[in-house]
């Protein structure tokens, strides 16, 4: 096949999963971790935790580590004939590597050293959810939009964004590898500092937090993303103009151009 750089075959799509992890605060609030500067994609960015889904993640004892989903129901949530688990499974996975969080019940050791372990074998994670009985709560874990990356970036995703409750007890952490900062924001404090220039971040990230912004709590969330709304795509107003985004909601959202942004959200009122 001949491709050039405009080609769509010419930069593979990797799925990903991106995970909001949640916690009302001073009020509500998501975790963010800064990208190194010395990644390819989305360098020194302000994002969610998260990463591609690996072959590995569809692990028979990674896939049976999951409670309260099959993957019969996760794979009709997202639209894929099967294996759909393996969203949760990177879900989980990333959210341990990046943040030190586990989105899970364990024995045995702090999540902390379960996440150094993972990043020094990130190969051997179905071993480690083996030593440590770990067990996905997958049912806590809620997809909520997703985001493809237009042509140009040097890495294209097909990233699915999930929502979860940060459990209690545990604090987050990072290894200054990919992640070299986290911190928790309030959603409309973050964009008002993106507004600034004091705060970079990719644009799915931007409209993420545009859709946390509409609520008051983590329950609110949860609520609505229990409930597997159907997507609604992202819109632009005056697409070659002020280009501006609207969604779900938004005045003006019904007449908007629904072609040119690449995300689907179902967080909405």
């Amino acid at each position: 096949m001949v491709t050039d750089a405009l080609s769509v075959h010419a930069v593979p799509i990797s799925p990903a999963s991106t995970v909001l992890l949640l916690d009302d605060r001073s009020d509500l609030e998501v975790l963010m971790v800064k990208r190194t500067p010395r990644l390819a994609f989305a360098p020194a960015a302000w994002v969610f935790p998260g990463g591609r889904v690996d072959g590995t993640d569809r692990h028979p004892l990674l896939m049976s580590a999951c409670r309260g989903l099959t993957d019969a129901a996760a794979s009709q949530r997202i639209g894929v004939p099967d294996g759909g688990l393996a969203w949760w499974v990177a879900a989980v996975r990333e959210t341990l590597e990046e943040a030190g969080v586990l989105l899970g019940a364990w024995t045995g050791g702090d999540p902390h050293e379960l996440a150094h372990r993972l990043r020094t074998r990130p190969d051997r994670f179905a071993q480690l959810v083996a030593d440590h009985q770990i067990r996905f709560h997958c049912q806590t874990i809620h997809e909520v939009a997703r985001f493809v990356t237009p042509l140009g970036p040097p890495r294209r995703f097909d990233a699915r964004f999930f929502v979860a409750r940060m459990p209690e007890g545990q604090q987050e952490a990072h290894d200054d590898g990919e992640v070299i900062e986290t911190r928790w924001v309030r959603p409309q404090g973050a964009l008002e500092l993106h507004e600034r220039g004091d705060f970079d971040m990719i644009s799915p990230t931007v409209r993420m937090l545009t859709t946390l912004a509409r609520f008051g709590s983590v329950e609110d969330v949860l609520t609505v993303a229990s409930q597997a709304l159907p997507y609604r795509t992202v819109r632009v107003q005056d697409p070659t103009g002020a280009y501006r985004v609207l969604l779900p909601g938004d005045p003006g959202y019904d007449d908007a151009d629904a072609t040119v942004e690449k995300g689907h959200v179902r967080l909405y009122h």
